[in-house]
């Protein structure tokens, strides 16, 4: 996967450099990558049934940026270690001024706004990220242990951000008129299936609530179209025009995206594809959006 990585690397310097422009004035921020190692200091969590094969270190990450000049980075912390983020917070240690972080906690566990609190206060994460599933399993976003957890991270002042199928937007909704001063950041458009356009309606009702965000992420995994994925930017087309540039933002989804297009064409797809986007929308949802929700200052 190394060899791999810097092949494409290599090629994203390229692609970059074609479409990078002179006036740039702002540093490329990416809201959404993942990192791990298969090392038995970081085990997966038990209930982990499927494992990645091969790493995906810092390291490799850094490098994928450097080539494509990508200043700064949010780390997700990924689902095989489940509620233990140790392995992200070494890695936030390391790279204080790259990499912000954010945290997991078990949404089942009462002594959940604690964890966030540990996770915020002495190992610096900037944000939590709860993923209820569509059908019953995840229910649990309409049950009461949600209003102390989102009451923690007003208080702390850390974003929530929400994986989760779009079908749950009114859940999601129902919380935030609870807590309309807490940025919540939606995670990949909340994977509205592009033949499903009704669907999106229910993300977009989010847009009366300023402090919510979202990610236009996983253009190339909802896609039925080979790159630049002309359905997928019609659905970032409809977020565009209601929430507007400044509250949207880009993430690669590092190294899930790599089956896919590869790091460069994630960030090519909205730099130079998007053409409904001028200079300043793109200053925004490259960099700036991301600096509102995660400042590096």
């Amino acid at each position: 996967m190394s060899r791999a990585i810097t092949r494409r690397a290599f090629a994203g310097a390229g692609l970059s450099a074609a479409i990078a422009s002179p006036a740039r004035r702002y540093p490329i921020i990416d809201s959404h990558v993942h990192v791990w190692k298969k090392d038995p200091k970081y085990p997966w969590h038990r209930d982990t049934t499927d494992p990645p094969e091969k790493d995906a270190t810092p390291e490799m990450l850094l490098e994928l940026m450097k080539a494509n000049n990508v200043e700064r980075t949010v780390i997700i912390q990924v689902r095989y270690y489940w509620w233990d983020n140790s392995y992200v917070a070494d890695v936030l240690k390391q790279h204080p001024r790259i990499f912000h972080g954010v945290c997991r906690v078990n949404p089942l566990d009462p002594a959940a706004p604690d964890h966030l609190s540990r996770l915020v206060e002495e190992q610096h994460f900037h944000g939590v990220r709860l993923s209820p599933a569509a059908d019953a399993r995840g229910d649990w976003i309409r049950g009461p242990l949600m209003m102390p957890l989102w009451m923690r991270c007003r208080a702390l002042r850390a974003p929530m951000c929400m994986l989760t199928p779009v079908t749950r937007m009114p859940d999601v909704a129902a919380l935030v008129e609870k807590f309309p001063d807490l940025t919540v950041v939606i995670d990949h458009m909340a994977d509205c299936p592009l033949d499903q356009p009704k669907e999106l309606e229910k993300l977009i009702a989010l847009k009366r609530y300023p402090k919510v965000f979202v990610k236009i992420s996983h253009t190339w995994s909802l896609s039925r179209q080979p790159y630049p994925y002309p359905d997928s930017q019609e659905q970032v087309k409809r977020l565009y025009d209601h929430f507007g540039p400044k509250r949207l933002m880009w993430g690669t989804d590092w190294p899930m995206v790599e089956p896919y297009c590869g790091y460069a064409k994630a960030l090519a797809v909205v730099r130079g594809e998007m053409k409904f986007l001028n200079d300043d929308d793109k200053s925004w949802i490259l960099s700036k959006t991301v600096e509102r929700v995660w400042p590096f200052s």
